[in-house]
């Protein structure tokens, strides 16, 4: 028997897909992994923990020729493989699902965002047609899932629009241990330093934690480390036209261990998203990170993320589209370096008790326990 996991826009190391889901089936079902990339970086080896990557070939900058080629692609490598089961992670797979099905694989699409409330706010198309093509996607993947053997939903509230009896919630929870510190150093001792750590864009709060940044220059030299990559990627060049740019380091996509490190140095964790539709009932993977770290967070106060932060008493809410707010919160964790220790160690505690990887590591496999034929 053999599991393929196949990703046509994520890289071969993302967080949800390579370091969590594969690696935990690797070890607990008995099973060959394999992951199917589309990454450009060359073939892969059978790693540690038992997962070969095989890649592709590069994406394509047009996304049409990606969707086309990379689906053409994956098709020719799952022949290849003859897979018992393929879980997906891209609604463009969906295609490629349905016709899987037609010849007797098993599978599992594991949905990342609500995406027909995510194509609402596709920077790349054109607004009058953002509608219509939510509304499209909306009826095709309404279909599919009825077709497909799992659901894997990345949180309770995208679990709610796919049928019941076939899926579950599998959620971003932070794997322990991974990013926390044995001996942190104190708060105190740390460098002025704000971390952000994934996906880089206007709709994360990008502008406004610059301008932040600049205003809170007047009192305190702190200075924003940015993890992660841009979207689009021509955004980097205008934050660089900003005031605030001066006082950020940009260090790119980094590897588990680097970020790590990083947090451990950083005095608070920024999750500024946009109350957008796809945002407000998001659990979005870096905040549990910062508190997987110890790390106080400055979160967007929606209603979801005021429950978990208030609940855990781990940080401070602030509207993401008030550069002001988020100024006054990130000077009041410089100036009350014991109570923002405090919050960060209350964040890690409750990762420890409640938001980790290992209940929902025992959710994924207990599926696959159900569909591999020779359970």
């Amino acid at each position: 028997m053999h599991v393929v996991h196949i990703t046509s826009v994520h890289p071969r190391d993302d967080i949800r897909i390579r370091v969590k889901e594969c690696a935990s089936l690797a070890s607990r079902i008995n099973q060959p992994v394999t992951l199917l990339v589309q990454d450009g970086k060359g073939p892969g080896e059978i790693s540690s923990d038992n997962i070969k990557t095989v890649d592709i070939g590069s994406k394509s900058k047009n996304r049409i020729l990606r969707i086309i080629i990379g689906s053409l692609r994956m098709w020719r490598a799952l022949s290849a493989i003859k897979p018992s089961i393929v879980h997906f992670h891209d609604p463009e797979l969906i295609p490629i699902g349905l016709a899987l099905k037609l010849f007797g694989v098993k599978v599992i699409y594991d949905v990342h965002e609500d995406v027909p409330k995510q194509i609402q706010n596709k920077h790349w198309i054109p607004k009058i047609l953002r509608g219509p093509v939510s509304s499209i996607f909306w009826a095709v993947e309404w279909i599919a899932v009825r077709i497909f053997d799992g659901i894997v939903a990345a949180t309770p509230a995208i679990a709610t629009r796919f049928p019941e009896s076939k899926t579950i919630t599998v959620q971003n929870f932070p794997i322990l241990n991974e990013l926390s510190n044995s001996n942190p150093e104190p708060m105190d001792k740390r460098p002025f330093d704000a971390a952000y750590v994934g996906v880089i864009g206007r709709h994360r709060g990008a502008i406004e934690m610059l301008q932040a940044l600049d205003l809170v220059q007047k009192k305190y030299p702190l200075r924003l480390s940015l993890y992660g990559t841009y979207s689009p990627a021509s955004l980097r060049n205008d934050l660089m036209t900003k005031s605030g740019w001066a006082s950020v380091d940009d260090f790119g996509w980094v590897g588990r261990g680097t970020v790590a490190r990083s947090l451990a140095r950083a005095r608070m964790g920024l999750v500024l998203f946009m109350p957008l539709p796809n945002h407000i009932n998001s659990q979005p993977n870096k905040l549990f990170e910062y508190m997987s770290a110890g790390l106080p967070v400055i979160a967007s106060d929606f209603p979801l993320w005021r429950e978990i932060v208030e609940g855990a008493k781990c940080g401070l809410l602030v509207d993401p589209s008030d550069p002001v707010k988020i100024a006054d919160a990130m000077v009041w964790i410089l100036e009350h370096p014991q109570e923002a220790e405090t919050m960060g160690n209350r964040g890690r505690k409750t990762v420890e008790e409640k938001y980790n990887w290992e209940s929902e590591a025992s959710k994924l496999v207990n599926l696959y326990n159900k569909l591999l034929p020779d359970k």
